[in-house]
């Protein structure tokens, strides 16, 4: 269980360290909302996959609690990190639908870095 929970968090930590690298390589080159919209898209696709990994530990932390007490704790816990998920899910096809319409319109593509992240194609 510790495992999964401590997966989750270095999902989580090696998201926001790349995501903080593309945030400084893109302010410093004074680039437009959409390639910070991007990085915004790259972030949440790991918080994402980091907070699914925090619900199966919480999962199986439940599957094995003697009292109704710590059962009823993990699944507000559960429920809060399910609620996260969530938003963040909504939140990225928000960023994506952006960076689409973006891309769309001439001369004001969303530039390198648009795409990545855990389970998108093209990484390596």
């Amino acid at each position: 269980m510790r495992l999964v929970e401590a997966a989750g968090a270095l999902i989580i930590f090696v998201g926001a360290a790349l995501a903080f690298v593309r945030f400084v390589s893109t302010a410093l080159r004074r680039h437009g909302e959409e390639d910070f919209n991007a990085v915004r898209l790259f972030l949440g696709r790991y918080l994402t996959l980091g907070l699914e990994f925090q619900l199966a530990s919480d999962v199986l932390r439940t599957a094995v609690s003697p009292t109704f007490a710590q059962i009823g704790q993990l699944a507000a816990i559960a429920a809060i990190r399910t609620g996260l998920n969530y938003i963040l899910g909504k939140e990225i096809e928000r960023e994506r639908a952006a960076l689409a319409e973006a891309a769309q319109r001439p001369g004001l593509g969303p530039g390198p870095g648009a795409q990545g992240g855990p389970g998108h194609a093209g990484d390596g």
